[in-house]
């Protein structure tokens, strides 16, 4: 085994490993394995890419381009709370900008930006499929629906004592 597979946690081997038992080529389960990477890590780097594209036998470049294209797999660090914030047209029919305004004021950061505490990442989506709850957003596996100002303040506080839910 080449010695950057190494840095590949037993766990983690482990579990793309399972996946491949079920596939039938090695690169049919890159969507997988870096959902397992990140899953372990909190997000994929350059080099976790390099490490996966040869374990899967497939170059860099090609699983890299599968790992932009899917936006829920963080390409660099995230806060312990991603906020995965609506930005649809229902979402924006309803208010989705000063809500996000909102957002923006109250962690101090914009789109694609962490906190300094490393709590929250907000990241925009075109849809996360709740449109007659519109606003939405989802914070860490949680979908909250019919979005108001009170209600964002109260999550985020829920969230930020809780620490990770993702």
């Amino acid at each position: 085994m080449n010695n950057s597979v190494n840095s590949l946690s037993t766990e983690e081997l482990s579990a793309i490993d399972e996946e491949l038992e079920h596939a039938p080529y090695r690169s049919a389960v890159a969507i997988d394995a870096l959902k397992i990477v990140q899953s372990h890590r909190g997000w994929v780097s350059d080099s976790s890419i390099k490490e996966i594209a040869n374990y899967l036998e497939m170059s860099s470049e090609e699983l890299d381009s599968i790992a932009t294209f899917y936006n829920l797999i963080f390409r660099r660090p995230v806060g312990e709370n991603v906020i995965l914030f609506c930005d649809s047209v229902s979402c924006w029919i309803r208010g989705c900008a000063k809500l996000e305004k909102h957002i923006n004021k109250t962690l101090g950061i914009t789109r694609g930006q962490t906190t300094e505490d490393d709590k929250f990442t907000l990241v925009p989506v075109p849809c996360l499929g709740a449109c007659d709850k519109a606003p939405v957003m989802m914070v860490g596996d949680s979908l909250h629906e019919n979005l108001t100002e009170e209600s964002i303040n109260r999550i985020l506080e829920d969230a930020a004592v809780k620490g990770k839910e993702r």
